[in-house]
This record gives structure tokens, sequence and C-alpha cells, in this order.
């Protein structure tokens, strides 16, 4: 046999051999040759949907003391999106009645639709929505497979730390969805709030210190 005919021989071989290996394994945190983590944030919404009475001239006292107990209840804070279903017509001074309210809360309320929710809204009532919405890194930590006896791949808790503190230090857990367009603008009045902030801030080595009296008082 040829020198040539040897050769092309020996490469039909090596790509039968190369066709009978086995295939890619699928990527999972066990086996993750890259630098890409396989955890990953995870946003969740939940609308919570709360029907009051309402009047031409606002909301009574009573619908306005259980409209505030009921953001008690469900926890409404800094985050939380708060909208009106104005679906079954909703009067100027019931929607600042529910602003009030939600003021006193810490929350203004958005001027876009509320999203949509089961049931119709009865006549003489306003649904108000308030939608969270909550980041988390699934099956963080993952110790199952450290990764300390392969050199070439990461560990089965690679990137958990990074993500999960993404996801728990987020404002907006939306953000992390489809972010947020960028304003020269509003970056650069974000910015220099953030520095005047500092500026005037009073060093806290400035301030006294507390005496305390070591007085015996015969007690």
């Amino acid at each position: 046999m040829s020198r040539p005919i040897k050769l092309a021989a020996a490469a039909m071989l090596g790509l039968a051999v190369a066709g009978c290996s086995a295939q890619p394994r699928v990527l999972s945190p066990a086996n993750n040759y890259s630098l890409y983590s396989l955890h990953q944030p995870v946003v969740e919404h939940t609308n919570f949907v709360f029907d009051v009475a309402s009047r031409e001239d606002g909301l009574p006292p009573a619908e306005q003391g259980r409209l505030g107990a009921w953001f008690d209840s469900i926890g409404l804070a800094y985050g939380d999106h708060v909208t009106i279903d104005g679906s079954a017509g909703t009067s100027e001074a019931a929607r600042r009645d529910i602003a009030k309210v939600a003021g006193e809360h810490g929350l203004l309320v958005a001027d876009d639709g509320a999203p949509m929710t089961e049931g119709a809204v009865a006549p003489g009532y306003v649904r108000i929505v308030a939608a969270r919405a909550t980041a988390s890194v699934p099956h963080c930590p993952q110790w199952s497979d450290p990764g300390i006896e392969s050199p070439v791949r990461t560990g089965s808790n690679y990137g958990c730390a990074t993500n999960s503190n993404i996801a728990a230090m987020i404002a907006n857990p939306d953000d992390l969805v489809h972010g947020r367009e960028a304003s020269a603008l509003g970056a650069a009045i974000t910015a220099g709030r953030a520095v005047r902030v500092y500026r005037e801030s009073r060093p806290t080595g400035a301030q006294p210190l507390p005496s305390n009296s070591t007085t015996n008082t015969g007690h």
C-alpha cells in the first residue's frame, strides 16, 4: 500500500472513531465547562386585588380604613406597583382618596392602566391592584458537586452568590427582565443627587461621643 493510500485510510479510521464517540453532554450545574453561570435570577409577579365601595365624592372613611388595613396586611412597600382599575368608572375624588391612602404607605398611584384581573368590577366599586415583582435564584446554594475533581469546569454552586446578591439588592426586579431605557438627563440628576447627599452629610466622626454617667447612685 502506498503512502497516500495509508494516510487516507488513517483519516477514514479517525472519522469513524469520531462518529462513534459519545454525544456532547447537556450543560448542567454539575457539568459546566464554561464561565457562564446556569444559576440565573427568576422574576415572579403577584397581583393583589381589592375592591372598595366608592361614591361621587370619593371613598367613605370606613372604606379608606379598609383599604389602609389591606395595604398593611399585604405588606405594601417600596417596589410595589399600585394601580386603579377604572373599567367600571372611577371619579377623580375616589382616585384622590386612594392616592392619599397609598401615600400614607409611602407609594404613589401609577397613571398607567391596571393589569388584567379575574372577574368584573361591581357597579359602585373601585378595584385597586397592587403588583409585586420578586427576584430569586432557584436551587441555590447548590453543593451537589464542588467541582474539585476536574480542573476544566466550574463547581455546581458557581454563580449562586453573585446572582443571589443581585436578586436581593435590585430595587426593581423587572429591570432584570427588560432593563431600563437610558436617559442622559435622568442619569445626571441621579448622580448629582448622590454626590450632593455625600457632600452635605455631616461626618459621623464630627458628632460628639455619648456621655454616660458612671456615678454610683446607691441603687
